[in-house]
């Protein structure tokens, strides 16, 4: 069983054993698991609650402030089963990650090394074959095709991007 981190618990709320989680998910994913687990240690979900941009939650087993402080830091995960089935030509970061990058004349440029968010569209950061990072926007103009299977991505490129 693979776990996906989705989390960090940053604080303890209150009394009763809450704890403040900074989410690298979909906040209201928290609503519809089950289950999620503190490091390696599983706990149920009693209660979900947001605070702003941050998910306050009562797990089973932190019944108190102390218990809730003690696990400040501490990751949090669900199992690769929990996560939810993505429309048709959406894909995980984390699957793309390591894919071969290819331009649309066949020329290996690298390997996908990361997708940034932080901008209006996905950027993807491809370490080429000499070492430079080469930025490519993540629209259709430029990523022509993802292959899963075959782990390959087929770009093109915007002229005079690449000066390898």
């Amino acid at each position: 069983m693979e776990k996906i981190l989705i989390g960090k618990i940053v604080n303890a709320v209150a009394l009763k054993g809450e704890v403040k989680v900074y989410t690298y998910s979909n906040p209201q994913r928290y609503e519809e698991i089950n289950e999620i687990y503190v490091e390696n240690e599983p706990h149920r979900i009693e209660k979900v609650r947001f605070q702003g941009n941050t998910v306050i939650l009562k797990l089973t087993g932190i019944d108190d402030r102390n218990a809730a402080e003690a696990c400040k830091g501490k990751n949090v995960y669900i199992e690769e089963s929990e996560l939810p089935e993505l429309p048709e030509d959406t894909y995980y970061i984390r699957d793309l990650i390591g894919m071969k990058v290819v331009g649309d004349d066949g020329e290996i440029i690298g390997t996908l090394s990361d997708v940034l968010q932080n901008t209006a569209q996905d950027v993807y950061e491809v370490k080429s074959e000499s070492g430079k990072n080469v930025l490519i926007p993540g629209v259709s103009e430029f990523i022509l095709d993802i292959d899963i299977n075959e782990r390959k991505i087929t770009v093109r490129l915007p002229e005079g991007l690449l000066e390898l």
